[in-house]
C-alpha cells in the first residue's frame, strides 16, 4: 500500500482551516480531471449546499479523461470539528473498486496562533503491483500537497483577493 503524510502550518484559526479542508467540492479544483461531490448516506435529505458532510456520507471524486472515467467513493467514517482543547479529525475509508485505502485529516491549534493541518493517506490502486507503491506515494505527495496548499492559501469565503 502506498503511504504518505503531508503537514502544513497556516496562520488561519483552526475553525477556518477545518472549514476549508473539509469543503470537499473544492478538492476538485486542484486534482486533475476530477470533480468532487458529497452524497448523503442513509437516505438523509439535507441542504445540497452542505459541502462538509456527516459520518456515513460519501465523498465521491469522479475522475474523467475523455471516455475513461472512474469514481473514488470515500465514506466519512469520523468527522469531529476542532474546538478549544480538541483537534479536528476526519477519517475517510475508500470504498471503490479502483482505489482502496483511506485518509486521515487533522487540524490542531498552534501555540501563538494559527493551525497545523495534516493529511495522511494510504492507497492501493487495483491491478497495480506493490512494486509501484513508491511512485504512487510520490505522485500523491505532489498532487495532494498542491491541493492542501491551495485550500489553505485561498482567500476566505466572501473575501477579496488583493
Amino acid at each position: 500500500m502506498a503511504r504518505f503524510l503531508l503537514t502544513r502550518r497556516s496562520p488561519l484559526p483552526p475553525a477556518e482551516c477545518w472549514r476549508r479542508l473539509t469543503d470537499w467540492p473544492r478538492h476538485g479544483e486542484r486534482v486533475p480531471f476530477t470533480r468532487v461531490r458529497v452524497v448523503p448516506g442513509g437516505g438523509d435529505v439535507r441542504d445540497a449546499r452542505d459541502v462538509h458532510g456527516l459520518p456515513g456520507d460519501l465523498v465521491v471524486a469522479r475522475t474523467r479523461l475523455g471516455p475513461l472515467r472512474f469514481d473514488d467513493p470515500m465514506e466519512i467514517v469520523e468527522l469531529t470539528a476542532p474546538a478549544p482543547g480538541q483537534d479536528g479529525h476526519c477519517r475517510l475509508a475508500k470504498r471503490g473498486r479502483a482505489v482502496r485505502g483511506g485518509a486521515e485529516l487533522r487540524v490542531r491549534a498552534v501555540d501563538g496562533g494559527g493551525s497545523e493541518a495534516s493529511w495522511a493517506e494510504e492507497l492501493r490502486i487495483a491491478g497495480l503491483p506493490a512494486l509501484f507503491d513508491p511512485v504512487v506515494a510520490g505522485v500523491g505527495r505532489v498532487v495532494f500537497g498542491r491541493l492542501l496548499d491551495h485550500l489553505l492559501d485561498a482567500p476566505a469565503q466572501g473575501a477579496s483577493a488583493e
